[in-house]
């Protein structure tokens, strides 16, 4: 008996793709590995896409409109930036690689173009340039993708640290330390000792970035004012 071959979509794919990136990042993410786990040949999937980076493209619009969907901000400019900030991260934290995905592709998707637009929307009201305009959210968004980027980097690099080494990478960086003199690890030592670099990838690390940020506008706009 002729076996059937499994009913495939776009957007089980997609939803296969997502599965596959969690699973095993996107330096092993392949066509190849794809097709095996959704159970069919590789050439079937060039049906649906003509390259690994035109299936990059779809998946950085489906983390686009998933952005638009949840992005309900109202107010002026500097909480529409916020809402928007906000927004990015939890989404972006929710997709597996999709920050590198963002990074990796051009706008040259409709819901990709329609988040870009939607960005620059927030800050329209201001007085500031076309050009200006564009650097704020340029700015923005690239320091949540670097934050976010970070925060999954450095979950996967402790975890290659405890699989690989018998002692707790803590104990590791405090021997280190105390084998460096005062003048040339003083201030980074404090700073672990007292655990402020556990502060890294939260909300209130977050929250001041954006603050610093949203602060630099506001300067930049009373500056064109006067």
């Amino acid at each position: 008996m002729k076996k059937q071959q499994p009913q495939i979509s776009e957007d089980k794919i997609l939803e296969a793709s997502w599965e596959l990136l969690g699973e095993e990042g996107i330096e092993k993410f392949s066509l190849r590995r794809l097709a095996t786990r959704i159970g069919i040949q590789a050439p079937s999937l060039y049906w649906y896409f003509k390259s690994k980076q035109n299936l990059y493209q779809r998946l950085a619009n489906h983390v686009s409109k998933m952005i638009l969907e949840e992005l309900h901000s109202e107010g002026d400019w500097k909480e529409q930036l916020t809402e928007l900030a906000i927004t990015v991260r939890s989404v972006l934290s929710r997709y597996p690689c999709s920050t590198q995905l963002m990074m990796m592709t051009l706008p040259h998707e409709p819901d990709i173009i329609r988040f870009t637009n939607r960005m620059l929307l927030c800050v329209e009201s201001t007085p500031l340039e076309q050009e200006q305009k564009m650097q704020v959210v340029t700015t923005l968004v690239n320091y949540v993708f670097y934050f976010v980027l970070d925060d999954y980097q450095h979950e996967r690099n402790v975890s290659a640290i405890f699989k690989d080494q018998e002692t707790l990478p803590g104990e590791e960086m405090v021997r280190l330390l105390n084998s460096m003199s005062e003048t040339d690890a003083g201030l980074f030592r404090g700073m672990f000792t007292n655990g402020l670099f556990d502060l890294m990838g939260t909300d209130r690390a977050f929250e001041f970035g954006l603050k610093l940020i949203l602060l630099g506008v506001e300067q930049v706009i009373k500056e064109q004012e006067k």
